[in-house]
C-alpha cells in the first residue's frame, strides 16, 4: 500500500512531530509512506522525519494560496499514484478530500481538535463524508468528531497521539536552596493560554505571594505573540519570566523543570503536557480536550477551568507552597503515562487502524 501522507506544514511541533511515528507503524505493516507538506512554515520538522527515512515534498508557497495548493497536490498524487490519501489537519484534509475524489483515491483523515473554528467546522462537518475513515487522536477528540462533525461510529477510529518512551530524560527533584523551575512548551498562539497565564503571574505578584523557594517561569517555544507577550510581562513588572525561543531539544528542557503549566484554551491530546509527565513533571492544565482525563486532580497534577486567571494563580500558590511535594507527583504523573500511552498501545492501536483502512479502488 502506498500511503501519502498530506499535512499542513513541517513546522516544528503540533501535528507534524508525530508522523515519523505514525509512519513508522504504517511501515512496520508493509506500507510505503512519503510526507507532502502544503507550506513550509520553520521547517523544523522536517530532520526528524528524513532521520526516520522519510521523503518529504513541500510545496514552496503560502497558507491562503488554496487554489495553488490543490493544483499542485493534484499533480503530486498524480505522479506518485497513492493507494490511499491521509490527511492532517482541516486545510490539508479539504484539499486531499478533493484529490482524492478525482483520482479515485480513498482518503483517511486525523482529527486532532476538539475546537475549530465555525468556518472550518462547517466545511469539514459538510465534507466528512469524503473520508472514508476518521482517526482520532484522543478519545475527547472522537466525541467531538461523532458530535460536531457528525461521523458516524463505523467511520470512526481512535489513536491516542503519544507514544510514550520509558528511556525520556527524567526531572531531577527539587532540593532545598533550588529556585523552582516552571515551565511550558509550544507555539506563541492565543490557543495555548500565555496571556492568562501572565494575568495569574501578576495577580500573585500584587497578592504578595511568596513561596518557600523562589521560582521562575520558563516560556519555550516561537511565535509572532512573542512581542506582545514580552510587553505584558513587563507593564505586569514580572521579573521572574524567560522567554526561550524554540526548544531544539524539548525532552532536555522538559527535564530541567520542576513543574509543567498548560493553560490552554482548547487542544486535542496535547502531546507537550503528556511529554511533560513523560519526564515526571506534575502538571497544572485546562480543563480541554484530553487533559482532564490524563492528569489525575490532586494526584499527579491539578485541572483548572480554561482562560480562569485566578484558579491558575491559586493553582500555582497551591503547589509552589510546598515544593517538596513536586517530585511524588511527578512519579505518579510518569506512571500513569507510560500505562496509558506506552509503546505497546501505540503499536497495537495503530494496528487496529491499520486493519481499517480502505482499498483503493485501483
Amino acid at each position: 500500500m502506498r500511503i501519502a501522507y498530506v499535512i499542513n506544514s513541517v513546522e516544528g511541533g503540533g501535528a507534524a512531530l508525530p508522523v515519523p511515528a505514525v509512519a513508522q507503524v504504517l511501515r512496520d505493516h508493509g506500507a510505503q509512506v512519503e510526507i507532502f507538506a502544503l507550506t513550509r512554515r520553520d521547517g523544523r520538522a522536517i530532520p526528524a522525519m528524513e532521520a526516520a527515512g522519510l521523503s518529504v515534498h513541500v510545496r514552496p508557497g503560502g497558507e491562503t494560496d488554496h487554489v495553488v495548493a490543490l493544483a499542485w497536490l493534484r499533480r503530486e498524487m498524480a505522479a506518485w499514484k497513492p493507494d490511499l490519501i491521509w490527511t492532517s489537519l482541516t486545510r490539508a484534509t479539504l484539499l486531499g478530500q478533493l484529490v482524492g475524489r478525482w483520482q479515485g483515491a480513498p482518503v483517511v483523515s486525523w482529527q486532532h481538535a476538539a475546537f475549530l473554528k465555525p468556518g472550518n467546522l462547517r466545511m469539514l462537518r459538510f465534507n466528512q463524508a469524503l473520508s472514508a475513515l476518521w482517526i482520532a487522536d484522543s478519545h475527547s477528540v472522537a466525541a467531538f468528531a461523532a458530535q460536531r462533525l457528525r461521523v458516524p461510529p463505523e467511520r470512526l477510529a481512535v489513536w491516542p497521539l503519544f507514544a510514550a518512551d520509558p528511556q525520556a530524560p527524567q526531572a531531577q527533584a527539587w532540593t532545598p536552596g533550588q529556585t523552582v523551575q516552571v515551565g511550558l512548551l509550544g507555539r506563541l498562539h492565543p490557543v495555548k493560554g500565555h496571556a492568562v497565564l501572565i494575568e495569574a503571574l501578576a495577580r500573585l505578584r500584587a497578592a504578595a505571594f511568596a513561596p518557600p523557594a523562589p521560582f521562575v517561569v520558563r516560556i519555550a517555544g516561537d511565535g509572532e505573540l512573542r512581542g506582545a507577550l514580552e510587553k505584558a510581562v513587563a507593564q505586569a513588572g514580572l521579573d521572574n519570566v524567560r522567554f526561550e525561543g524554540f526548544a531544539a531539544r524539548p525532552r532536555e528542557f522538559l527535564a530541567g523543570l520542576h513543574l509543567y503549566l498548560q493553560p490552554s484554551r482548547s487542544e486535542g491530546l496535547c502531546i507537550a503536557a503528556h511529554e511533560a509527565m513523560q519526564a515526571g513533571l506534575p502538571t497544572i492544565v485546562s480543563a480541554v480536550g484530553e487533559l482532564p482525563y490524563s492528569v489525575v486532580d490532586g494526584e499527579t497534577g491539578l485541572v483548572i477551568p480554561p482562560l480562569d486567571a485566578e484558579a491558575l494563580a491559586g493553582a500555582l500558590a497551591r503547589l509552589l507552597s510546598h515544593p517538596e511535594r513536586l517530585a511524588a507527583m511527578g512519579q505518579a504523573a510518569r506512571a500513569r503515562v507510560l500505562d496509558r500511552f506506552g509503546p505497546l498501545a501505540f503499536a497495537r492501536a495503530g494496528a487496529e487502524v491499520f486493519a481499517r483502512l480502505p482499498k483503493s479502488p485501483a
